[in-house]
């Protein structure tokens, strides 16, 4: 058994939790379940079909948005020792946003790298009853999961450097985009995870794009225009023959979709 994923978890922070729920049950199938009852956090749990948790959905209080939170996607990247992590990823030029915060499920703390690109450092606890579980949240072929990451930044030879050194990335293939530079894959135990590239829109801050897997891309790319979502890219076919599109959701978080064509 190799080593688990580092993308072990994926949490949408948005401005407007109710209609991100209902937005993304029709884009992606997911079945979002409602916060638990007395927190004091709009905190709601991604389900998918096959029963695994994938992530959750932040519905972002006052307070957080006047401390500059923003709707968007970000990932988890698990670690076995967050202390050190924390300690080596700062000296290596990231910055941690919120301190390490410890709940029944882990430990975390939300970074960016170097380049500003945001996500969260976790050291995950599974159940006691199951001490050897690992997140699926990221399945290569799985609909509803996580099945590519891609970080768009504005120096891919240091951000490659980087999630090497702290994640064990690796990057053994590329494909050359032309002016615009090239599209890094990001490999991990024979695992391709995502890819990293450099930013093509020079408007875009350095971030993660996460693409989930539906059954149908076209079917999805309906669903996000029926629902308020607006198309950004696609739909067209990637190598391996999967399609995908980019898209934003209602309130403003970029997202992708990959699967088959369909209908």
């Amino acid at each position: 058994m190799g080593r688990p994923i580092p993308f072990c978890w994926y949490e949408l922070m948005t401005s407007d939790a109710t209609a991100a729920t209902a937005f993304y049950k029709s884009v992606v199938g997911w079945t979002i379940h409602p916060p638990q009852a007395g927190s004091a956090m709009d905190y709601r749990m991604i389900e998918v079909a096959d029963g695994a948790m994938v992530g959750g959905v932040l519905g972002l209080a006052p307070d957080m948005i006047a401390a500059g939170a923003t709707t968007c996607w970000i990932p988890y990247l698990a670690v076995a020792d967050i202390d050190a992590s924390l300690l080596a990823i700062e000296a290596d030029g990231g910055t941690t946003c919120m301190p390490r915060t410890d709940i029944a499920e882990g430990s975390f703390a939300l970074m960016t790298d170097p380049q500003g690109a945001g996500f969260y450092l976790m050291r995950p606890k599974p159940p006691v009853d199951r001490p050897e579980a690992t997140s699926t949240a990221f399945k290569a072929d799985g609909v509803g999961h996580g099945r590519w990451n891609e970080l768009a930044t504005s120096d891919p030879a240091a951000a490659k450097a980087f999630y090497a050194r702290h994640f064990g990335f690796e990057f053994n293939n590329a494909m050359p985009m032309g002016e615009a530079g090239e599209y890094a894959f990001i490999d991990f135990d024979g695992t391709a995870l995502g890819a990293i590239m450099p930013i093509l829109d020079p408007a875009r801050k350095p971030s993660w794009l996460v693409y989930f897997g539906v059954a149908s891309v076209m079917a999805a790319k309906a669903a996000i225009e029926q629902s308020g979502g607006t198309v950004l890219m696609g739909p067209h076919e990637v190598p391996g023959g999967d399609w995908i599109v980019v898209a934003t959701d209602p309130q403003g978080a970029s997202f992708g979709v990959v699967g088959p064509k369909g209908e």
